[in-house]
């Protein structure tokens, strides 16, 4: 499938293997495959490795990984590549496994930093590790009973063995607009960011909302004003720790914009040449990050000649 517009740690390559990762039998023949492979991971960091096309993912033989990993629960299948089974392994713990196990491999990078250097298809991979990673530490005792849970599928599932409660991984939904009033467009800035840095607003759905309720609802909280109409454009994983962010433009009824001084400090508006040159670099408003769909939002208003 080739997506309309392919957002940072979207367009995972792997065939996740739905259906065949639910057996244990299957799992185990592809875990002794020859060829396969695991990507590392320190608290969530991947491993990567410097390459003449630019930083990459460091991938092991499996067999090498499960040698300093000997703990079930900090590995996962991912999926196949080209046939081959590829999955991911974990160190835990302060002491930094790139001076010790894996010396000389590579270095453990944070995730935003990662998404900033890997290819599209890299950084998908991690982002997806490293929020079934995320959710693996959350969940590890049952919500319905309080007993530990086990690992299953791969690490695709949980289980209570106490109760036989399954547990899924947890996706979040967002909405995540750039609100419009006739040749301007409005971000906001939240007062923990680097300064000058502002960007879309955005907030979680909740239950019994529709996702251009939440849109409506945010903006009016957030900005004080009122939404029109709502218009998608893309959606975007974000592995922080793991949710969904639903990318719209929003259309609202006036410019009387007020930030809320909860979760904004300041609004501003800008006309298509000014979030240009935001963009380029050439204002004080400094633009979200490249990997950001907040950005690919702003590239899209600005970009458009309506």
């Amino acid at each position: 499938m080739v997506l309309p517009v392919l957002n940072t740690f979207a367009g995972n390559p792997l065939d996740r293997a739905g259906d065949q990762r639910n057996s244990p039998d299957w799992l185990d023949e592809q875990a002794a495959n020859p060829d396969a492979l695991a990507c590392v991971f320190w608290n969530g960091q991947p491993l990567l490795e410097d390459h003449a096309d630019g930083p990459r993912l460091v991938w092991l033989a499996l067999t090498h990984a499960r040698e300093m990993i000997r703990d079930e629960d900090r590995e996962l299948f991912l999926g196949l590549w080209k046939g081959a089974p590829c999955f991911a392994i974990e160190f835990g713990g302060a002491a930094d496994p790139a001076t010790g196990p894996v010396r000389g491999l590579g270095t453990f990078t944070e995730m935003r930093e990662a998404a900033a250097v890997l290819s599209a298809s890299d950084a998908a991979i991690a982002g997806g590790a490293k929020s079934l990673f995320d959710w693996r530490r959350r969940h590890g005792f049952c919500a319905n009973c309080g007993h530990e849970t086990e690992t299953a599928c791969g690490g695709w599932k949980r289980i209570c063995p106490a109760c036989t409660a399954e547990h899924f991984p947890r996706v979040d939904p967002v909405t995540i607009m750039l609100p419009v009033f006739g040749d301007r467009c409005l971000l906001g800035r939240q007062a923990s960011w680097p300064a000058g840095r502002m960007s879309a607003l955005a907030g979680f759905l909740e239950p019994g909302e529709t996702i251009e309720e939440a849109c409506a609802r945010e903006i009016k909280e957030e900005a004080g004003l009122t939404v029109t109409a709502t218009t998608y454009h893309s959606s975007q994983p974000w592995p922080f720790p793991s949710q969904l962010m639903i990318g719209l433009i929003a259309e609202v009824s006036d410019d009387d914009a007020t930030p809320d001084q909860t979760e904004l400090e300041e609004v501003r508006w800008l006309t298509r040449d000014e979030a240009r040159a935001v963009l380029a670099g050439a204002h004080e408003v400094k633009a979200p990050p490249k990997f950001a769909i907040a950005r690919t939002l702003l590239e899209h208003w600005a970009g458009s000649s309506e």
